[in-house]
C-alpha cells in the first residue's frame, strides 16, 4: 500500500545569518500509511508545529519534499492544500470567524474544501439538511443554533465546531496541533472523545500532537517523539503495544542523548 504521506528529509532554518537563528527541522523523515492516527510528542521547541507547518504549507522547507497521496506538495501555497489538509491549532478563537454565524462558518468550510468559491447562495437546503445532521452528531445541541454567532459559543463548542469543519468534506490528512490543550480537562477529554469517533469513522489519516505522555502511547496506532529539530523515535506495532511510560522515556534519552527535561509531559496524568 502507497504511503499518504512522506515527509522526505526536510530542513528549516528560521533567521539564518543572523542572532535570531534557529535550526527549526534537521532532516526529517517519516511516512504514514492510509488511516494511521499518529500520535507527537516532545519538548517545547522540539520542531513539532513546525513539522506541521511544513506539511500544511505555512512555510517551505530548505531542503527535502513533502509528498501527499503521490503528489509533491512541497512548494504547493498553503490555501490550495487546504483543500487536502485540516487542521486544528490550541487557540478555539483561530480556526472559526467570531462574527459569523455556524452556519456561515460551516458554508464557508464546505466550499472551500470542495475547491470552490465561497458566495452563501451555493450553498442549498440539501447542503444546510447535512450541516444540521452532522452538528447534530456531536451531541452538543449545535444543530439548533445554526444561526448563532459562533463567538456566543464556549471553547470547547468551537473546538469541536472547527473539527467538524476541518472534516466536512473528508480531509486526505488532519492535523491536530494540541487542539485540546486550552480546554478544561472535562471539556478536553469530550473533545477528544469527539475527535477518536469522526477520525474512526471517517478513516482519516491524523497527526496529534500532545503533551501527554501518556496519550501518546494509547491514541492512534503510532508514537513519534521529537527534539531538537529531529525525529527520535517512531514507536508502532508490537513494539508501541508494550511500551510503558517508564521506557519511553529510557529509550528517548538513548536517542536523544539527554533526558525529556519538559515538566508538563512529565507531570501530564
Amino acid at each position: 500500500m502507497a504511503d499518504l504521506l512522506t515527509v522526505a528529509g526536510i530542513s528549516k532554518t528560521f533567521a539564518p545569518g543572523t542572532v535570531h537563528q534557529k535550526k527549526a527541522l534537521e532532516e526529517v523523515a517519516l511516512s504514514l500509511a492510509p488511516g494511521d492516527f499518529a500520535a507527537i510528542i516532545g519538548s517545547n521547541g522540539a520542531g513539532k508545529s513546525t513539522l506541521f507547518g511544513a506539511v500544511a504549507g505555512s512555510f517551505y522547507p530548505d531542503r527535502g519534499r513533502v509528498l501527499l497521496d503521490g503528489e509533491d506538495i512541497t512548494f504547493l501555497p498553503e490555501h490550495k492544500r487546504a483543500r487536502k489538509i485540516g487542521r486544528l491549532f490550541q487557540d478555539p478563537l483561530k480556526g472559526t470567524a467570531s462574527h459569523m454565524t455556524i452556519e456561515e462558518n460551516l458554508a464557508l468550510a464546505y466550499l472551500r474544501a470542495g475547491g470552490k468559491s465561497s458566495p452563501f447562495s451555493m450553498v442549498g437546503k440539501r447542503d444546510r439538511d447535512y450541516f444540521r445532521e452532522r452538528l447534530a452528531a456531536l451531541g452538543l445541541g449545535l444543530e439548533d443554533r445554526m444561526k448563532a454567532p459562533v463567538g456566543l459559543l464556549s471553547g470547547g463548542q468551537r473546538q469541536a465546531l472547527t473539527l467538524l469543519m476541518a472534516t466536512l468534506v473528508t480531509p486526505k490528512l488532519l492535523l491536530l496541533d494540541e487542539h485540546t490543550a486550552a480546554l478544561d480537562p472535562a471539556t478536553a477529554e469530550k473533545v477528544l472523545d469527539l475527535t477518536r469517533r469522526v477520525v474512526a469513522e471517517q478513516g482519516i489519516t491524523c497527526m496529534m500532537i500532545t503533551h501527554n505522555i501518556s496519550s501518546a502511547l494509547s491514541l492512534g496506532n503510532r508514537t513519534l517523539m521529537m527534539d531538537r529539530g529531529r525525529l527520535v523515535l517512531d514507536l508502532s506495532g508490537p513494539q508501541r503495544e508494550g511500551m510503558t511510560v517508564p521506557r519511553l522515556l529510557e529509550l528517548f534519552k538513548e536517542k536523544a542523548a539527554r533526558e525529556l527535561d519538559n515538566d508538563r509531559i512529565l507531570m501530564s496524568p
